[in-house]
C-alpha cells in the first residue's frame, strides 16, 4: 500500500514535468521554428532576462543538487573551487561574447565552429570541432539522464522504475526542443533557474539550522570533529592540481559550444555584456549547495551512502519534513538537471548538422533542410545517451574528462580568429590536433605530469603548435582575416556596414563586403 506522503512526493515532480512541457511548447511562437536562425538562435531576439537564465541554469546541472553537496560532504573545503571558477569563468564571455554576436548578425553564424572554420576556411576544423563537441555532449547527457532517473526513482520510493524515471523527463525535453527550439530551451531555463535558486537557498539554510542550530555551529562541529575537512590541501588533491582545475574550468567554461553559441541569440551586444556582468550573481547558488553537503559531515556516516552524491536526498528523506517540501526538493533537482540537458540536446543536433554534415557533405546547403533534420535528430540523440545511461557498462567519467579537455583546445583558435591576422589554417588544424591528442594521452594512457589537469597540458601544446606553425605557413586570405577582426569591433556609427541594425544584417555566411572574398 502506497502511503499518502509517497504519493505527494511523487506527484509534485511529475506535475513539474507537465508544467515545464507547457512552458517549453508555449514559447514556440516567439521565433520562426522553420528557419535555422529561428530554431538555433531564437531569431537573435533574446533579451537580458532570458539570456541570463539560459547561461546560468544551463551551466548548473545535476551537479548543482547532487554532485555539489556530495563534493562538500566527501572532500570538504576543496569544493570551494566551484565558486572560484564560476565567478570568473564568464569574464572571457564579456570580451568574446559581443564580438561573436556581431559576427553572427553579419554572417549568419549560429554555431561556434561556423565562425572558427569560416575564419580559417577549413571544413576539417569544423568537422573536428563537431566531433569533439558531440563527444563531450554525450557523456554530459548520460550524467543528466542518470541524475533524473535517480531523482524520480528516489522520489517515488521505487514506484516509478529507474528506466522510466530516466525516460520521462527526456521525453519532455525532446518534445519542447523539437517544437520550440531555442525559445523552448530559453523559457524553460527561466522556470528552472528560479526553482533552483529558491530551493537551494531554502535547503542550504534549513539543513544546517535543523541539524546543527545554524551555519556557524555547523562549522564549529566540523572543526572539532575533523579539522582537515576545512582545509583545501588534501593528500588526494595537491594545491597544484587544485589550481589547475580552477584554471581549466574557468577558461573552458565559455568554450562549451552550448554556452558559446548563446552569444548569437542576443538581441544586441549590450545584452551579452549585461548577461556576463550579472552571471556571477547566479553563482551564489553554489554557497547553499555546499552548505548542504557540510551539514551532513558530522551527522551521516559515509558508509551509509552508496555514493557521496546521495547526501542531499538522504538528509531530506531521513528528516521529518513535510512531504510537500520534499516533493519540491525533487522538483528542484529535476529543474537543475533538465536546464542543462535541454541546452545540450539542442546544441548537439545543431552541431551535427551545421558543423559536421553541412561542411563535409552539403557545403552549398542545397541537399537537405538543416532545420528539419535537426528536429529529426533530437530523439535519436537522446536515445544514444539513454542507452549509455541505462544499459552500457562503459565508464563515462574518463571520457567526460577527456572531452572537457578537448573542448578547451578551442581557446587558441577562437582568440587567434578574433585578434591575430597572422593565424593560419595549417596552424589551427595542427594545434587543435596536437592538443587533443596530448589531452587524450594524459587522460587514458599515462598519468598527467605533476597531477595537473590533462586539458591544461593539451592547451599549452595547442597554443605552442598553433603559433609556431602559423608563423611558418602562409595566411590563405589575409584580407578576410583582417576584415574579421575589424568586424568584431564595435561600430562608431550604427549605419556602417556591419552595424548591429538587423535590417542590414546578412542572413547567411560567406562574405563581409561586396569586394572581399575569402
Amino acid at each position: 500500500m502506497v502511503s499518502t506522503a509517497t504519493l505527494i512526493i511523487t506527484v509534485i515532480p511529475l506535475a513539474y514535468l507537465v508544467f515545464a512541457l507547457w512552458v517549453g511548447v508555449r514559447s514556440r511562437s516567439a521565433a520562426d521554428q522553420s528557419t535555422t536562425e529561428g530554431f538555433v538562435a531564437g531569431d537573435r531576439r533574446i533579451g537580458v532576462l532570458v539570456l541570463f537564465f539560459i547561461m546560468s541554469a544551463a551551466n548548473n546541472s545535476a551537479f548543482a543538487f547532487l554532485g555539489g553537496p556530495g563534493f562538500a560532504f566527501d572532500r570538504g573545503a576543496a569544493g570551494f573551487y566551484i565558486i572560484t571558477y564560476s565567478a570568473f569563468g564568464f569574464a572571457l564571455w564579456y570580451v568574446f561574447g559581443p564580438k561573436v554576436s556581431r559576427l553572427g548578425r553579419k554572417l549568419g553564424y549560429v554555431t561556434q565552429a561556423e565562425f572558427v572554420s569560416d575564419r580559417f576556411d577549413s571544413k576539417w576544423i569544423s568537422a573536428i570541432m563537431a566531433i569533439a563537441s558531440v563527444t563531450a555532449f554525450i557523456p554530459y547527457l548520460v550524467v543528466q539522464i542518470k541524475g533524473v532517473a535517480f531523482i524520480l526513482n528516489e522520489a517515488s520510493n521505487g514506484i516509478i522504475p529507474f528506466w522510466l524515471s530516466g525516460l520521462l523527463p527526456f521525453l519532455v525535453i525532446g518534445i519542447y526542443v523539437v517544437t520550440s527550439g531555442m525559445m523552448g530551451v530559453g523559457w524553460s531555463n527561466v522556470l528552472q533557474g528560479i526553482m533552483m535558486v529558491l530551493l537551494a537557498w531554502f535547503l542550504g539554510l534549513y539543513l544546517p539550522f535543523e541539524l546543527h542550530g545554524g551555519v556557524e555551529p555547523m562549522f564549529k562541529n566540523i572543526a572539532a570533529s575533523d579539522p582537515s575537512h576545512l582545509l583545501v590541501g588534501l593528500p588526494e588533491m595537491s594545491m597544484l592540481q587544485y589550481s589547475s582545475f580552477i584554471v581549466v574550468s574557468a577558461l573552458g567554461s565559455i568554450m562549451w559550444p552550448h554556452l558559446f553559441m548563446r552569444a548569437y541569440t542576443a538581441d544586441d551586444t549590450a545584452t551579452v555584456k549585461k548577461t556576463a556582468a550579472f552571471y556571477p550573481l547566479f553563482q551564489f547558488i553554489i554557497i547553499p549547495i555546499l552548505l548542504i553537503g557540510f551539514a551532513g559531515v558530522t551527522v551521516v556516516e559515509p558508509s551509509l551512502l552508496d555514493s557521496p552524491d546521495r547526501i542531499l536526498p538522504y538528509l531530506v528523506m531521513s528528516l521529518d519534513m513535510n512531504p510537500l517540501l520534499i516533493g519540491l526538493f525533487f522538483a528542484g533537482a529535476l529543474a537543475a538537471t533538465m536546464s542543462t540537458a535541454d541546452a545540450i540536446v539542442h546544441s548537439s543536433v545543431s552541431v551535427i548538422m551545421r558543423d559536421f554534415y553541412k561542411p563535409l557533405f552539403d557545403p552549398e546547403g542545397e541537399k537537405v533542410n538543416d532545420t528539419f533534420w535537426m528536429k529529426v535528430l533530437v530523439f535519436p540523440t537522446l536515445g544514444v545517451a539513454y542507452y549509455f545511461a541505462m544499459f552500457s557498462s562503459i565508464n563515462i567519467v574518463p571520457l567526460q574528462a577527456a572531452a572537457y579537455g578537448a573542448i578547451i583546445q578551442f581557446i587558441p583558435l577562437v582568440v587567434g580568429a578574433m585578434y591575430w591576422p597572422r593565424a593560419t589554417k595549417t596552424g589551427a588544424l595542427s594545434g587543435l590536433f596536437a592538443g587533443t591528442v596530448v589531452t587524450g594521452i594524459f587522460t587514458f594512457v599515462v598519468p598527467t605530469p605533476l597531477t595537473v589537469h590533462a586539458g591544461f597540458w593539451g592547451l599549452l601544446v595547442t597554443t605552442a603548435v598553433f603559433v609556431i606553425v602559423s608563423l611558418m605557413t602562409k595566411v590563405e586570405n589575409p584580407e578576410f582575416a583582417r576584415e574579421i577582426i575589424r568586424e568584431t569591433r564595435p561600430k562608431l556609427f550604427p549605419t556602417e556596414i556591419g552595424s548591429e541594425d538587423p535590417s542590414v544584417a546578412a542572413t547567411d555566411g560567406g562574405t563581409l563586403s561586396d569586394d572581399t572574398e575569402k
